[in-house]
């Protein structure tokens, strides 16, 4: 008798836990919504989201979903949590999407944008109802959870990312009942590198910017040697990462990276081959063909640049010398040989 009445308690339990259904209820005079759970124990659990009409009860609106997730406030969901970019986002989102000043409906649909992050269908307000939208629907899926929304700029914007180093963002405006983007600006970090890439709408096409900068304060960059060119404002700079490898990068005026070497550290072979000489250093690499050589005296120092047979002396300002090459004495770098 107690095993028969243990089992029917547990079949109790499953019940409750199965296919619990919310109703939301904070977003419209009109509109209610439900949110079913199948499995309340789970953080990810199938169910559905739907949109009723309060005179009627007519369902308007229904997703299904393999993933959806919740949090309680007070025992209840909520809709219009929108904590961009890694926050709360609600199941129900009832905001003016294309900006003709009716609300709209975000149906969470699962975990699909970036890094299993929450998705949403878009449905817009027409003269015959809430129709789905595939073009905003792509803004709520291939990016990083929800976009966001600016009224006073009547403008969209979106977030996503690869890895820690990698954001992407992006602006919209809509033209005909659609977004369009008007602004894209990719920010990647590649040590010691910040390249900014900004593509932005003139009127005809997207018109492509790239910067690129350092940042030689950072803790794992040591400068062996840095110098500015007077002939053209430019300035050289050789640096150690991790004190394990040699680059080199020039920089123009501006502190806009101009060029940078190795583009990738390869381990096969030295990159850099020192040379000393009493008081006397200098270091050489080779480039597609061109050979520079930095050096680095008690009363010159400079670079010399050698392309097709022709070289050409870039005589550095020793005021503005920061470090030396006798630097590379104490390191032992995998990328350099000291000859």
């Amino acid at each position: 008798m107690k095993t028969i009445i243990t089992f029917l308690l547990l079949i109790a339990t499953q019940l409750i836990f199965a296919q619990t259904i919310f109703t939301v209820d904070n977003f419209s005079n009109n509109y209610y919504g439900q949110v079913q759970i199948n499995d309340t124990t789970q953080v990810f659990s199938q169910g559905w989201v739907g949109i009723f009409d309060k005179k009627t009860k007519k369902q308007l609106i229904k997703v299904d979903s393999q993933e959806l997730t919740f949090e309680l406030h007070e025992d209840k969901v909520l809709a219009n949590i929108k904590e961009l970019p890694y926050g709360e986002q609600s199941q129900i989102l009832y905001e003016d999407y294309n900006f003709d000043g009716i609300k709209d409906f975000a149906i969470m649909d699962g975990q699909n944008s970036c890094y299993h992050g929450p998705s949403f269908q878009i449905y817009l307000a027409s003269d015959s109802g809430f129709k789905l939208s595939p073009e905003f629907t792509k803004l709520a899926q291939n990016y990083c959870g929800m976009f966001d929304i600016d009224n006073e700029t009547k403008t969209i914007h979106t977030m996503t990312k690869s890895g820690c180093c990698w954001h992407e963002f992006s602006e919209f405006v809509v033209e005909n009942n659609k977004p369009k983007v008007i602004k894209i600006i990719t920010d990647e970090q590649d040590l010691p590198f910040t390249t900014l890439t900004e593509e932005i709408w003139n009127g005809k096409r997207m018109v492509k910017k790239t910067t690129k900068t350092i940042d030689t304060d950072q803790e794992d960059i040591q400068v062996i040697l840095s110098f500015i060119v007077p002939e053209n404002g430019k300035k050289i700079i050789l640096y150690s990462i991790n004190d394990i490898v040699l680059n080199y990068a020039i920089l123009r005026k501006d502190d806009m990276v101009e060029f940078s070497y190795p583009a990738e550290i390869v381990y096969k072979h030295p990159d850099f081959r020192l040379t000393s000489s009493s008081a006397n250093y200098s270091v050489v690499f080779v480039n597609n063909n061109v050979t520079y050589k930095i050096y680095d005296q008690p009363n010159k120092l400079g670079m010399e640049i050698t392309i097709d047979g022709k070289t050409y002396n870039l005589v550095g300002n020793t005021k503005t010398r920061t470090g030396g090459l006798h630097k590379l004495l104490k390191l032992q770098l995998d990328n350099v040989v000291n000859q």
